[in-house]
């Protein structure tokens, strides 16, 4: 996918974390004619642009050597440090200043842990590398409500609702879907006792936060899904809902923070709710993250809230049998990169 962002770049500065000589050969492989520039620290210009002669396809490169050889397509857990390493260089130039945020491709959970290496995702490792108490998932997709609810999607507007782009006289709607979740890599029959009273205080507190910081968005209304279904239906299919949720729904709702009271999830995603808010927290990971990617599936952004750095990703995972096949789509990466731009705009305006 990076071999492919070159020949077709955003209009972001970047800089690619990777070993220069894998980029180069999956480029030869796919028959690209990529150039590498060596990044340089603190050069606000590479080479080629002070010379003016940018090549096209380029990449700039910080060089993370290989721990083994790489085969397009084949797993090899010799280099699951090597993929950690990469990470690692990310979150110290984000830490120090040197980078405004870090774009993460996918990763594979299970060749790392095969190496030995405890690996649950990226948000669970970049909570840890930052000394973040707590971080959550957010996925950021977008839909068109139109006459018979069909779904198209970009993410390139933050906006609550978003108009461009429609031709006049249509009755579509263009909404931003973000969902949050209260947990993340976790087996589902271990969500329940999960769901504490602090935990999902102090998520809703996190999102409240960073949509405000982060978005750009003053007073963020966040829908909420209960854990069972129909909501527990007054505590006859479950009773997390009335012990454990509506307390704190409360407690946060007469502080000022727009939240919902738990809602059935199974009618919460009709979009004349989605383009009403600004976040749907849900419960667990396949409790909301289905619904976004069956709309913006190749579109959407992961974004990691919580953190003292901008973080996003993709939507989607590693697709081995796409490995070196020159099918593989980067558009998920470049709104990656668009939105983790626009992230930092909105914290620098709230810093002002």
């Amino acid at each position: 996918m990076c071999v492919q962002l070159a020949a077709a770049p955003p209009d972001i500065p970047f800089v690619v974390i990777a070993d220069k000589n894998l980029l180069l050969q999956r480029a030869a492989q796919l028959g690209i004619d990529l150039h590498v520039q060596d990044y340089v620290a603190g050069h606000g210009k590479g080479e080629w642009e002070e010379k003016g002669k940018h090549p096209s396809p380029a990449l700039s490169v910080i060089h993370v050597p290989l721990a083994a050889p790489c085969h397009a397509g084949v797993l090899d857990a010799a280099n699951s440090e090597y993929v950690l390493a990469t990470l690692k260089r990310a979150v110290k130039g984000c830490l120090s200043g040197e980078f405004t945020g870090m774009v993460t491709a996918p990763v594979h959970k299970g060749i790392i842990n095969d190496a030995g290496i405890p690996f649950t995702g990226h948000t669970e490792f970049l909570a840890e590398q930052t000394d973040t108490e707590l971080a959550v998932m957010m996925l950021v997709g977008e839909g068109v409500r139109g006459r018979h609810g069909d779904a198209q999607h970009s993410v390139r507007e933050p906006a609550r609702r978003i108009t461009t782009d429609i031709p006049m006289g249509s009755s579509e709607t263009k909404f931003v879907m973000r969902v949050a979740l209260a947990t993340i890599h976790i087996p589902l029959k271990d969500v329940p006792a999960a769901i504490t009273a602090p935990l999902l205080e102090r998520v809703i507190r996190t999102i409240q936060r960073d949509l405000r910081d982060r978005f750009g968005i003053t007073r963020p209304r966040i829908l909420v899904a209960g854990l069972n279904p129909h909501a527990g239906e007054g505590g006859y299919l479950g009773r997390e809902e009335i012990e454990v949720m509506i307390p704190v729904l409360d407690k946060l709702r007469a502080e000022g923070i727009d939240v919902s009271p738990p809602l059935p999830a199974d009618t919460l995603f009709t979009p004349s709710k989605l383009a009403q808010c600004d976040c749907v927290l849900t419960m667990y990971h396949d409790q909301g993250l289905p619904v976004l990617k069956h709309a913006s599936f190749g579109q959407g952004v992961n974004v990691t809230l919580g953190l003292p750095i901008i973080r996003t990703s993709v939507d989607h995972g590693t697709a081995m049998e796409l490995a070196g096949t020159g099918k593989a789509d980067s558009g998920s990466l470049q709104e990656a990169i668009r939105l983790a731009a626009q992230m930092a705009q909105y914290e620098k305006n709230a810093n002002l």
